[in-house]
């Protein structure tokens, strides 16, 4: 087949980023008999780094990067997408595949296409994850005819196909599953010095345990409960842990909840154990992770969370929301709590601070359930659902 893709998300820096890239390569190697035609803008061509002999990527230029438009609070011009609706019909696809419906544009008219929905978060919680009645608008027009054009809708997880069709109203035949997992680079250090010397970059003091929260600061990730229940350690232990916040700080499109959890952290009191790291590349992250006492997600809702599953591929125990697909994906690896429950939010971080044992039990399998998934077998449930839906 010749497959289109919409790869002007290659250089997204969150979760659906990464799906694009990790999956996208995985497909390349499964599908060596199909064609790939990969539609990029000038942003994402420059670290578009997808290479094999099926693959041929179109330059398509852009008023402004889809990654960015395609916001919380922004829309991407009617010229900009009808250059991307043009340049898809110049091609003679059989088929069309979109990694996130964030990016989608229109595609030409019968031009069958599977259509990517990571969640229905948005749909679900609107006033946590989009600012304006206006960026809700925007949002509805895309999501209706995104699910319009799609023949089948691929998700990450049992949890989000359910989340999707109850909360978008797609039959449940219509979607499909392609399961994420940890990139390469997520792995247990193999070196104490790295783990230290990752520490230190991250503001960590020589000495100290931490905690660690990887992604995004919008509101519906709930930073603010985590800030809260690490006050409690801090007042209450003789050597709290630190907590370290990860994630883009400046260059994030996505509805922010920055001020409120900088205001709760001065009502705390707390800044002096607590440290914003920015956004830390890949490589560097697998070392703070693996020397982190556990990773901590208590978001109101996760379509995957992958963070908590590449914690895991480190070694690393978790404390992860109840409404997403961890407490089964990584079963024995982490405790699990409900959205909201700060007191058990709090205890569970008591727990993994002072009970060494039972954190070292979790982390062990935490490391086994990461190494049961792979991007492998994602590429084949796409690229099982690309035919299914050109046939």
């Amino acid at each position: 087949m010749r497959i289109g893709v919409d790869a002007t998300c290659w250089a997204n820096a969150r979760g659906y980023g990464r799906f694009a890239r990790e999956l996208l390569r995985a497909m390349v190697v499964e599908g060596a008999s199909h064609e790939f035609v990969c539609f990029v803008d000038e942003r994402s061509a420059r670290c578009f780094d997808l290479v094999g002999a099926g693959v041929r990527t179109v330059l398509v230029r852009q008023s402004a990067s889809p990654t960015t438009a395609a916001s919380a609070n922004g829309n991407r011009s009617l010229s900009d997408m009808w250059r991307m609706t043009r340049a898809v019909a110049r091609e003679d696809l059989d088929v069309f595949f979109s990694p996130s419906v964030y990016t989608y544009f229109p595609l030409p008219p019968m031009l069958a296409a599977v259509i990517t929905f990571h969640d229905a978060i948005a749909d679900k919680f609107p006033e946590l994850t989009l600012p304006s009645s206006r960026a809700r608008l925007f949002w509805r027009m895309k999501v209706q005819m995104a699910l319009a054009q799609s023949r089948l809708v691929l998700t990450v997880s049992d949890y989000a196909a359910a989340q999707v069709s109850r909360t978008l109203g797609v039959r449940r035949d219509r979607i499909r599953i392609a399961v994420e997992a940890a990139a390469p680079a997520y792995r247990p250090s193999e070196s104490a010095e790295d783990v230290l010397a990752a520490a230190r970059r991250a503001g960590i003091p020589d000495g100290r345990r931490w905690f660690a929260y990887v992604g995004g600061f919008n509101p519906h990730k709930h930073v603010d409960a985590i800030v809260r229940a690490h006050a409690a350690l801090v007042g209450d232990l003789t050597d709290p842990p630190m907590l370290v916040l990860v994630g883009a700080i400046d260059d994030d499109p996505f509805f922010g909840a920055q001020k409120r959890i900088r205001d709760e952290i001065a009502r705390c009191g707390t800044g002096d154990h607590i440290r914003w790291a920015g956004y830390v590349p890949d490589d560097e992250l697998r070392h703070l992770l693996s020397g982190a006492l556990a990773l901590v997600l208590p978001s109101e809702s996760e379509g995957f969370g992958l963070p908590a599953v590449e914690a895991a591929a480190c070694g690393v125990p978790v404390i992860a929301t109840t409404e997403s697909p961890l407490p089964q994906l990584l079963a024995g690896g982490g405790i699990f709590t409900a959205p909201r429950d700060e007191m058990a939010l709090g205890a569970a971080m008591r727990r993994l601070a002072t009970d060494e044992p039972h954190r070292r039990a979790l982390a062990a399998g935490a490391l086994a359930r990461a190494g049961t998934l792979s991007w492998t077998s994602s590429a084949r449930a796409a690229l099982d659902a690309l035919v299914e839906a050109a046939a």
